[in-house]
């Protein structure tokens, strides 16, 4: 099968998300005039070694981009399979002003080095400033840029001096309603690395 997007798929649901996974969760933590604000987003990933940089896609002028917009900061938890029941309640459409912690039983604390929430206990946060908020084509897409300022790393997670992810199952995102989760690893070494 060949399609052009320009053109439509012909197929009952869009398989571009399907294509592109698994997909990392960013549980982006905001604070803006109305409150707190929680809400993951799957067009998530790392950009830039250093300075650190991440980005995410929100493809709607929800809260969390407009908080963005407005302080400037933004954190970004990671999900575990453990809180993947919660991840998907703060998925929802709320009303401005909702805090999505509070509705989801989600324990918060503040971020160190900007004024924002986070997850309290995820297995790592990274706390943001924006770099550049870009307006991408098509209806609602944009792409938010931050670089990375502060990073907490659950203890439990650290393994003989590295993040181990099979201590905590990192929830990713597949097409359609598909999420997956990472309980196995393996090592590949690079030519030329030895």
């Amino acid at each position: 099968m060949f399609y052009r997007p320009e053109d439509g798929h012909g197929l009952p649901h869009n398989p571009l998300n399907a294509i592109v996974s698994p997909r990392p969760i960013a549980w982006v933590g905001t604070r803006g005039r109305e409150g707190d604000n929680l809400a993951p987003y799957s067009f998530f990933n790392a950009t830039a070694y250093v300075p650190p940089q991440v980005m995410f896609a929100p493809n709607a002028r929800k809260d969390s981009l407009r908080n963005a917009e407005e302080t400037g900061v933004f954190s970004i938890s990671i999900v575990g399979y453990a809180a993947r029941e919660a991840m998907n309640l703060t998925s929802g459409l709320y009303p401005p002003g909702t805090d999505e912690f509070a509705l989801a039983g989600v324990a918060k604390a503040d971020c160190v080095t900007i004024p924002c929430p986070r997850v309290d206990g995820a297995p790592a946060c990274l706390e943001c400033e924006v770099v550049e908020i870009l307006r991408l084509r098509g209806q609602g897409n944009f792409l938010v840029l931050g670089e990375v300022k502060g990073v907490h790393l659950r203890d439990d997670c650290l393994v003989d001096g590295r993040f181990d992810v099979t201590r905590f199952h990192p929830l990713a995102r597949g097409g359609y309603r598909d999420y997956s989760v990472v309980r196995e690893v393996f090592e590949m070494v690079r030519p030329g690395e030895g």
